[in-house]
């Protein structure tokens, strides 16, 4: 379970770099739509394992928890096609007693043109109950170490933050 080193930095962004895969694509080269969720949801596995020593199975072992998707909004800017290596960034944005929110980024490998952005809102639930419960407050830890400073989500409109992410990936590309 996720403890904190007080003499450690935590990136409140991660990143991965994948290729696209033949048989995840459409006929037309493109990254089917439903396998982005394939690729973020391995891309963050992998992210907070390594990142933050932190594995939703310790979840479901030690604490009999666990986060399950309520929500998703999702754009697609421009196709991922299929051999073209990409990035996937991901962060958490929001989180309060009982949900979090997860933002995700898919660029070109260079990191100059935005792919797709997807928000996925999840509820923390008892693995026992089915039933919404507060965050543990070694969860909390995490949490608020992870999370990325200055994003005022409950005033955030999903369209206005693609064009804001599209902008700082053409500047910073």
């Amino acid at each position: 379970m996720f403890k904190r080193d007080p003499n450690r930095s935590y990136p409140t962004e991660t990143e991965s770099r994948m290729i696209i895969r033949f048989q995840d694509c459409d006929p037309l080269q493109h990254l089917n739509n439903a396998k982005y969720f394939d690729y973020y949801f391995n891309a963050r596995e992998d992210q907070v394992a390594k990142l933050y020593d932190f594995s939703p199975g310790q979840l479901f072992r030690e604490l009999k928890t666990s986060w399950v998707v309520y929500q998703h909004q999702i754009a697609y800017v421009r196709p991922a096609l299929v051999s073209e290596w990409v990035r996937i960034k991901s962060r958490l944005i929001y989180f309060n007693d009982d949900t979090t929110v997860t933002e995700y980024i898919m660029t070109d490998d260079g990191k100059t043109h935005l792919k797709n952005v997807l928000w996925v809102t999840s509820k923390y639930v008892s693995i026992v109950t089915g039933k919404r419960i507060p965050h543990d407050e070694k969860v909390t830890g995490l949490l608020e170490t992870i999370l990325v400073p200055h994003i005022d989500f409950l005033n955030l409109n999903f369209n206005d933050r693609i064009r804001e992410i599209k902008n700082q990936v053409i500047t910073n590309g």
